[in-house]
């Protein structure tokens, strides 16, 4: 019988806890080793673990990905996407709600590890917030602010209200909607969102007043210029 005295010994990874101070690379071993429906993120090196989510996030949450999903379908050289490991820093790794960014082929900030996760900060991320309103009013928003996120948009829904930031010279500025309560992206022409429609859940109108957006020129003219990044890249 073959001796097994020097067999090597396998040790699992510790696994990921709630408040655990950890740097971005061992999180992301440890992460990557837990059950596929455990969900974490790395927010100034700390394990942050998310409540579980009520329907109304769920809702809300389905909504805002078919608006982004329909912007993207209309808008060459965009990707829309939903629940992406993001890597933004040797301390910062998130799972946004959401999220909207250019391509990096046309000339877009984010890029793809080996592993095919997003490094860099997305243009634009979505925020879906209930219990977690506070961390993503603050930590969450200072840590997107810090790495670049050009645009950062919070479904709050307790308050019943949505706060989008624009990046102006590194700093977060709140956005006002137009008079008709229209949010209307300063990135990405065209990309307007009807803060009711969303909050009511009125699909119909989201999405109506989206296809307003897509229909002026400002758009066309994105779409051409994202064109143009790609042929001579």
């Amino acid at each position: 019988m073959a001796s097994t005295a020097h067999a090597p010994t396998i040790r699992a990874l510790p696994s990921v806890e709630a408040g655990d101070h950890l740097d971005q690379v061992t999180f992301h071993a440890r992460y990557a080793a837990m059950p596929a429906s455990f969900r974490a993120e790395l927010i100034g090196g700390m394990v942050i673990v998310p409540s579980p989510l009520s329907r109304g996030h769920g809702l809300h949450h389905m909504l805002i990905n078919g608006w982004l999903c329909q912007y993207w379908l209309a808008t060459p050289g965009t990707l829309a996407w939903d629940n992406v490991t993001t890597i933004l820093s040797e301390e910062d790794e998130v799972q946004p709600d959401a999220g909207l960014i250019i391509e990096p082929a046309c000339g877009g900030q984010t890029g793809v590890t080996e592993d095919d996760y997003t490094i860099g900060a997305p243009e634009l991320i979505v925020e879906i917030a209930s219990s977690s309103a506070s961390m993503d009013l603050h930590a969450k928003r200072r840590v997107y602010e810090q790495a670049g996120v050009q645009e950062y948009v919070v479904v709050v829904l307790r308050q019943r209200a949505i706060r989008w930031f624009v990046r102006q010279e590194g700093v977060y500025e709140a956005m006002a909607a137009e008079a008709d309560g229209v949010y209307k992206s300063r990135l990405f022409p065209g990309l307007w969102l009807h803060a009711e429609s969303l909050l009511h859940l009125d699909g119909g109108q989201l999405m109506a007043v989206l296809q307003q957006g897509l229909a002026t020129p400002e758009h066309a003219a994105l779409v051409q210029e994202l064109q143009a990044r790609r042929t001579s890249a």
